[in-house]
């Protein structure tokens, strides 16, 4: 599998060249550590409310809408017409494009967020790419570590990918679903345009245009 099989990267996009459409997709999570050490543009050009604590390298653009409070953490990207939502709390190397929602008492954690992207309430999205307008229902976990912490694999149509990863959430194939109050378990990738059930929780692969069900 490969990154193009779940994503695409818009001409606007800043960082369009860190992350190959050949790579593997799972080896894009490293990389935005990296890219983000290597951005030199960090700069604040709203105005941020006393209650609303930002620390580190962070890039918020002008037409960001900051709430009256919430963390943002560096190094940090928050792109244009990006809307935080009250109590969203960012918690190191997260890049979010164009258009996103980063909702109330939600957290951010080494994931990038392609444009458009709804994560408005209650989400905790650690180590995942988001895929272009996909969205988490309320309440939705993407789970990065397993309970033995062991190295996460991952299968694809019966093919065992090693990834080296010991964090990894979920990748998101372009406008993929997922309901309320689902957990996605470490290493769930969805294909484009999937969707995932409400209230269940969900590991593996589905393929693009499926609909997931309880398969724990």
């Amino acid at each position: 599998m490969k990154a193009e099989n779940l994503f695409t990267l818009s001409e606007e996009f800043p960082f369009k060249d860190s992350f190959s459409l050949d790579m593997h997709p799972w080896e894009w999570l490293p990389l935005i550590k990296k890219t983000l050490v290597s951005f030199i543009g960090f700069d604040i050009q709203v105005s941020v409310p006393s209650g609303f604590h930002v620390s580190g390298d962070v890039f918020i653009h002008e037409s960001v809408k900051l709430p009256p409070y919430g963390i943002i953490e560096g190094p940090a990207y928050i792109g244009p017409e990006c809307e935080l939502r009250p109590g969203v709390y960012i918690r190191g190397n997260v890049i979010a494009g164009r258009g996103c929602i980063l909702g109330n008492s939600c957290e951010f954690k080494n994931c990038l967020l392609l444009d458009y992207v709804q994560t408005p309430h209650y989400n905790y999205v650690g180590d995942s790419v988001l895929g272009n307008k996909s969205h988490l229902g309320a309440g939705v976990i993407l789970s990065n570590l397993r309970l033995d912490q062991a190295e996460i694999n991952v299968n694809i149509d019966e093919q065992v990918f090693e990834t080296g990863l010991r964090k990894f959430g979920a990748l998101l194939g372009d406008s993929a679903e997922v309901g309320c109050n689902t957990a996605l378990q470490p290493g769930t990738i969805l294909g484009k345009k999937a969707l995932v059930v409400p209230a269940i929780a969900f590991k593996g692969y589905l393929s693009a245009g499926k609909i997931g069900r309880n398969n724990v």
